[in-house]
């Protein structure tokens, strides 16, 4: 449930047909990498010495971690998908994932009639479908084994908790760039400013992997480097390209 586009609202992702790294040409008339004027300004006074690069961003749900909304979510409520888009209210989601609401008042709005249901039986039906995407995890270890800086840059309520508490994704990254606590979402361009100047390095000396396109695009707005996620092994095949070598003994 990684944004309201996922868990509330009416437009939903569909299953994209293509992975891309999107920091040089494309072979398509979209070129993701491209540098924004503004980032002298952004990166002025900043330093990266002795500082391994690149810095990984990774967004969470669909990325890392199974998204539980479109199966799991409609059959906790006895609906199906597109009988619980039509019912839940368009903007609830989105306010609790800046942290502007809480989980009480999420509950109260829900639906757009308002009806009563079991929080607490959600967050377990939540909770009980989170798994990591097959291969990331073997992935994570490898890129810690190795020292990467690793981040998660991801739209997320407080129950990212929850993932972390079955999880344990803070083993391998740092739940730096959470909406929840930015009060941002992607892809609002000020969300991904924020993420450089907290960083404090050059924008291209980041690399944001995420599985909707659009969020990549509006990451090369500000010069960081873009993955397009489709799976593990074409994100290892990326990742080479790119210069960062992951031998297969140190998957293990």
């Amino acid at each position: 449930m990684k944004n309201i586009g996922k868990m509330l609202l009416p437009s939903v992702g569909v299953p994209f047909s293509s992975f891309s790294i999107h920091n040089k040409p494309l072979r398509t008339p979209t070129n993701y990498f491209k540098p924004s004027l503004s980032n002298s300004s952004i990166i002025s006074n900043m330093s990266s010495s002795n500082r391994k690069l690149p810095i990984l961003l990774f967004d969470i749900m669909d990325t890392v971690v199974r998204d539980p909304f479109y199966k799991d979510i409609p059959a906790f409520f006895g609906m199906s998908f597109n009988e619980l888009i039509d019912c839940k209210n368009p903007t609830s989601w989105i306010e609790f994932e800046k942290g502007l609401i809480d989980e009480m008042e999420l509950a109260r709005n829900f639906f757009k009639d308002g009806r009563d249901f079991d929080l607490e039986g959600l967050k377990t039906c939540m909770k009980n479908g989170y798994s990591y995407i097959e291969g990331v995890e073997q992935l994570l270890i490898a890129l810690k084994k190795n020292n990467f800086e690793m981040h998660a840059f991801t739209n997320y309520p407080i129950w990212y908790q929850l993932i972390e508490d079955k999880l344990k994704l803070s083993k391998y990254l740092s739940w730096t760039f959470c909406s929840y606590t930015h009060g941002k979402r992607k892809p609002d361009t000020e969300f991904y400013m924020e993420v450089v100047r907290h960083l404090k390095v050059d924008p291209s000396h980041c690399i944001f992997i995420d599985d909707r396109p659009k969020n990549v695009e509006a990451a090369a707005e500000v010069g960081i480097k873009g993955v397009h996620f489709k799976n593990v092994d074409l994100l290892r095949e990326e990742f080479s390209l790119m210069g960062i070598e992951i031998s297969t003994d140190e998957d293990q």
